[in-house]
């Protein structure tokens, strides 16, 4: 999926790196260094030069316990820096939860609106639905002043994304585009440490709302605690480290104080790479759970994976129950897609695949028949090949429910590497049912 702002269009499937840049002379870890417009100016070409693909400006405080500033303060702080960004074009975004800001900074060339406070003003939705800014929608609980005071959850993540779903879908409802929208749960705002560490573990339950996801905890106060380094300044390498790991969940947008050491971290992104998972034999002891049979074969089949080198489950789609496809003469089968990040070269992989199925009874005596489990690569990003051992992205994956489906459920938008998207789905076989 391409993020939309103004003339600037980004590919998710790369992280897209958003240096900060802070004209404030009392942010959490760098108030005062750029006050001036000559040393913002300085060190945006700085990040610009070290990988930066946007530069993010901002006039306000939002540390815990901040206290606001006037829209009219905050504009004087800010624009002079936002035009000459711009007029370099370089894609600015503007970091304010003030409509008034908002719209001068789109006036002088800002291309994305990232508001903190979750386009929860009614004055910044409109400001959004008169341009063709790029939105991040962020999650927080009250005001930067008081957003600690309740950091009550029933669950943390689902609320989180609840939240940012519905904000999202009332942006739309609004006549605002899809593909403009960036979400963002908002580490640290609201939420304590530890919540914070939960947010940031399960950066794949975000990814599969079908927006752009933003990672944004460079220095947060919670790496200081999970990391025990008490200098906001000191955090960069495991910030570094905390972005890579959330753009592996799929995050797609990185907000961080130090591009130099974000882009050289997520230059270690592994490929992200679809698995198919099916099977229609089961060695059950009683006659009518055959689809718990089913269900606990791929569960086993699961298990082997978290065995491959160098790679890592990132999302594990709901189970299906799916009618035969090509072969019909059997029983209904039970599907599953697994996203991993795989270091594996795509024919290695296969390799691994084959011994997985063989471990667990595989027969291949009728082409696409009966199977105790059948592992298919349906796309390794970045891979586009066709050999007699192996084709990618999977030739019939389009075609089949029980591959599209599932993979719907955990990337609503995604793109192949030949570049078409389950947009494209033409599906005429495997009719699948969600059972689990």
């Amino acid at each position: 999926m391409t993020w939309r702002c103004g003339s600037f269009e980004f590919d998710e499937r790369m992280p897209i790196i958003m240096g900060i840049l802070n004209v404030t002379p009392d942010s959490f870890s760098d108030g005062g260094q750029h006050a001036d417009v000559e040393s913002a100016l300085a060190h945006a070409r700085l990040m610009l030069a070290q990988g930066a693909h946007i530069i993010d400006v901002g006039g306000e405080s939002t540390r815990p316990g901040s206290k606001s500033v006037t829209p009219e303060e905050e504009l004087a702080r800010v624009i002079d820096v936002v035009k000459a960004l711009a007029a370099e074009k370089a894609c600015v975004s503007i970091d304010t939860r003030h409509a008034l800001v908002a719209q001068a900074a789109v006036e002088a060339g800002a291309a994305i609106i990232n508001d903190i406070s979750g386009f929860r003003d009614s004055a910044m939705v409109q400001v959004a639905r008169d341009c063709d800014a790029g939105l991040v929608v962020m999650h927080m609980k009250g005001e930067p002043a008081t957003m600690q005071d309740d950091t009550t959850y029933i669950d943390v993540v689902s609320d989180v994304r609840d939240y940012l779903r519905d904000r999202a879908a009332e942006l739309e409802a609004a006549g605002i585009a899809h593909d403009r929208i960036c979400i963002d749960p908002g580490p640290g705002f609201g939420k304590t440490p530890s919540q914070t560490l939960e947010l940031v573990r399960n950066y794949h339950e975000f990814a599969r709302l079908g927006y752009p996801v933003m990672c944004a905890v460079s220095r947060k106060s919670f790496i200081g605690w999970a990391y025990r380094i008490d200098e906001a300044q000191e955090r960069d390498s495991a910030s570094a480290t905390e972005a890579l790991m959330a753009c592996e969940l799929g995050a797609t947008v990185v907000r961080t104080h130090n591009v130099e050491a974000t882009a050289k971290a997520v230059e270690n992104l592994r490929p992200l790479v679809v698995i198919s998972l099916g099977c229609n034999i089961a060695l059950v002891a009683n006659e009518g759970e055959e689809q718990e049979g089913k269900i606990a074969m791929l569960n086993q089949a699961i298990t082997e994976l978290c065995s491959l080198p160098d790679s890592q489950i990132v999302d594990i789609s709901s189970f299906y129950a799916s009618e035969p496809a090509y072969y019909e003469d059997q029983d209904e089968f039970v599907n599953a897609i697994v996203l991993i990040r795989c270091g594996v070269p795509p024919k290695e992989l296969l390799q691994y695949l084959h011994a997985i199925e063989n471990s667990l009874g595989r027969v291949r005596t009728i082409a696409n028949g009966p199977r105790t489990c059948d592992l298919d690569i349906v796309d390794y990003q970045m891979y586009v090949v066709q050999n007699d051992i192996l084709t990618l992205p999977h030739p019939r994956a389009l075609e089949r429910d029980f591959v599209v489906k599932p993979l719907a459920e955990l990337r609503p938008n995604f793109v192949f590497a030949d570049d078409k998207t389950l947009a494209d789905a033409d599906v005429k076989y495997g009719k699948a049912t969600r059972i689990r």
